[in-house]
């Protein structure tokens, strides 16, 4: 995604923070697996410890949020979010949400997917976007075997939220399937020259066998339902396996696109086109759509703190897009919509026991 992304890496801090907190958050290493690779995973749980909180991922630009680190987990079952993360993003960009959904009761847990996340970005590892359906099923095979990580998950209450790439990866676990093929044969014609640029970055059509582990079943029973924040590439999505995906699902829109120069300059491969795309082909009875009013594509990242952006564009001229809202929009604000409504629609969509 960004090359700021490594900067902010650099800089995450933990700080004191007097205010009681009820979410406890650790951080583990899940090893190789058959079917699956090692990765980073962060989770967020209830805790009712009275341990002193700290501020996790607060840096010069972006916000932190108050948690309590390695406390004790609250005693469930809870119902379990898992979280994907844009290409070149990481955990961090979500873990506004994943505070307010522990608030909620929820156990939140989001891998950093080896070869698209910022702390890896290993072409070999980008080229196999397979393995991110797989990534978020390691996840969850991970946590449903080992309590003492969450207090207890409830197996029959698990969703997928995903922004960017990631809401392509939580459409996968929910039946997508994508035709490489496709997609490389009519890209201009279709997407355009820098989604093509992306595509091809990303190994899109470089054999049949990466092209048919692409189009792959690639889902996951367990999950109950999906969330997807401004995803690309949506459009490579069959119509024919969205309209039997089996889960509801919620679509987020950014009610702008970034304009084409900047996008370009910052590598998005993503345009409310794509959740457009979702909304018209996924069953019509089951799914959710919204723009949301004010936002840009990164506007559901992390808040950035006053200054930020040129704070950014000193340090990565050019990136300082992620801290961009729609003209006079308030990024809490916008938060705030989007949280009430992922809550409410989880609450409906899975099941109360």
């Amino acid at each position: 995604m960004l090359k700021f992304m490594l900067f902010i890496a650099l800089l995450v801090s933990f700080s004191a923070q007097s205010a009681f907190a009820a979410v406890g958050f650790r951080e583990m290493t899940l090893p190789d697996k058959q079917g699956g690779r090692p990765m980073h995973v962060s989770i967020w749980y209830p805790t009712d410890t009275d341990r002193e909180p700290v501020l996790l991922g607060e840096t010069p630009a972006f916000r932190g949020q108050p948690v309590v680190k390695d406390a004790e987990a609250e005693t469930g079952p809870h119902p379990l979010v898992i979280l994907s993360h844009g290409y070149g993003g990481s955990w961090r960009n979500l873990a506004w949400l994943a505070s307010e959904l522990v608030h909620k009761g929820y156990v939140v847990a989001a891998p950093d997917h080896p070869g698209t996340t910022t702390f890896d970005m290993r072409p070999p590892e980008a080229v196999i976007l397979w393995k991110r359906p797989r990534d978020l099923s390691h996840v969850i095979d991970a946590l449903l075997s080992r309590r003492e990580l969450t207090g207890g998950i409830a197996s029959n209450r698990i969703a997928a939220i995903g922004h960017s790439l990631g809401g392509w990866t939580v459409i996968e676990l929910a039946g997508g399937r994508f035709d490489a093929k496709d997609v490389m044969t009519n890209c201009m014609t279709q997407f355009g020259s820098l989604y093509c640029k992306i595509f091809k970055g990303l190994g899109l059509g470089r054999d049949a066998a990466s092209t048919l582990a692409m189009g792959a079943d690639l889902s996951d029973r367990r999950i109950g339902a999906v969330v997807t924040l401004d995803l690309g590439p949506g459009r490579g999505l069959t119509p024919q396996s969205l309209a039997s995906a089996r889960v509801p699902a919620l679509v987020f829109g950014a009610a702008e696109d970034v304009d084409k120069e900047t996008a370009a300059k910052a590598d998005i491969a993503a345009t409310n086109k794509d959740s457009a795309y979702l909304a018209q082909y996924l069953p019509s009875a089951t799914t959710s759509y919204a723009l949301v009013p004010g936002s840009l594509h990164f506007s559901f990242m992390q808040p950035c703190k006053p200054g930020a952006a040129a704070l950014i564009e000193e340090e990565a001229p050019g990136e300082s897009i992620v801290c961009k809202d729609g003209q006079g929009a308030d990024r809490n604000a916008i938060h705030r919509q989007v949280a009430d409504m992922i809550v409410a629609f989880l609450q409906r969509a899975l099941p109360t026991r």
